[in-house]
């Protein structure tokens, strides 16, 4: 099968557009023939060899896919052959065909297009769990979104938006800003030319949740207008830089610095991240999210997908197209 191949830590011009041999079917597994794929910034510390999981060489990248099952091996995985579905996988999504345990699997809606079905489970399924059972976001509170058209941004400032809550966005440029304005965001600040808690200070008295996959300045600037008894959701860090947090400055704030990492809730707890994704896609079916998927390239061209990512360049979330019906 033809697959974007990692053969040893490296860059995104380290990977190669080749065979690669198909995987190999196990007990209560299914094999996808995948349609599309979601582009994450997880792919590229996968390709440096920098991220939490690290699979055995040679290997394709790829957390999220939607396809066809073609095979099932066990009770619960015969019945979905032939059902069109999106799984969040190990790694492997770049490529033709993926094998993964049934429990990571969903059917979707025969009306969702694969591109958008594929670019769901990590980015809304983050958001999703993140505000509902690590923060418990309740309605009426205030949510701080830092990179709010990115690919998890946009989805966290749609879902709080869902929830009830008064979204505050943060991103580099008007034209971000913009797209995080038509998916919910209340307040708008450019960090290019504001200083991110003064601003926040001048439209409310502090923010009861922040959601932060930048780090860096983001969330320095977080711990000067969070209120106390607030929750900030650690998410990622696409600034390239890791902040130190001081923990007598969360005692006498009174605040919460709280880590989350979906891919942990997919191995620890399937069934509590199938919950999650069943609930985004009656979302979806209710028209109370809308998936914003800015660029979709052919499998052959993934590096110029993830230098998007890598550039941080990305509006919304990117798919690769795989394979068609």
């Amino acid at each position: 099968m033809k697959a974007i191949i990692s053969t040893a830590p490296g860059d995104i011009d380290s990977v190669l557009y080749e065979e690669l041999q198909a995987p190999v079917i196990g007990s209560d597994q299914v094999r996808i023939a995948v349609r599309a794929a979601g582009v994450n910034f997880a792919d590229l510390l996968l390709i440096q060899g920098k991220y939490q999981d690290k699979p055995k060489y040679p290997f394709a990248p790829g957390l999220e896919v939607s396809g066809v099952v073609l095979e099932g091996r066990g009770d619960t995985a015969k019945p979905l052959i032939g059902r069109r579905v999106v799984a969040a996988i190990t790694h492997g999504g770049f490529a033709e065909e993926v094998v993964t345990d049934t429990c990571n699997v969903i059917e979707i809606p025969d009306h969702m297009s694969y591109e958008t079905a594929a670019t769901i489970p990590i980015a809304y399924g983050t958001s999703y769990l993140a505000l509902t059972e690590r923060a418990r976001l309740h309605q009426g509170e205030v949510v701080l979104v830092h990179g709010a058209s990115g690919g998890v941004g946009l989805t966290a400032v749609e879902i709080s938006h869902a929830l009830g809550a008064t979204v505050i966005a943060t991103a580099s440029s008007h034209e971000k800003l913009m797209i995080a304005k038509s998916y919910g965001a209340d307040v708008l600040i450019n960090y290019a030319q504001e200083e991110i808690s003064k601003s926040v200070l001048n439209v409310v008295e502090g923010v009861d949740v922040v959601f932060d996959p930048v780090g860096g300045t983001a969330f320095e600037e977080s711990m000067h207008c969070i209120l106390p008894g607030g929750r900030i959701l650690i998410i990622g860090f696409a600034s390239g830089s890791v902040p130190k947090i001081a923990a007598n400055h969360l005692l006498v704030k009174d605040v919460s610095a709280l880590g989350f990492s979906f891919g942990k809730v997919r191995v620890r707890s399937p069934e509590l991240m199938r919950e999650a994704l069943n609930k985004i896609i009656e979302l979806w079916r209710s028209d109370q999210i809308h998936p914003f998927v800015s660029n979709v390239f052919p499998l052959s061209e993934a590096k110029s997908a993830l230098k998007i990512i890598r550039d941080r360049q990305a509006k919304g979330k990117i798919a690769l197209r795989v394979s068609v019906d």
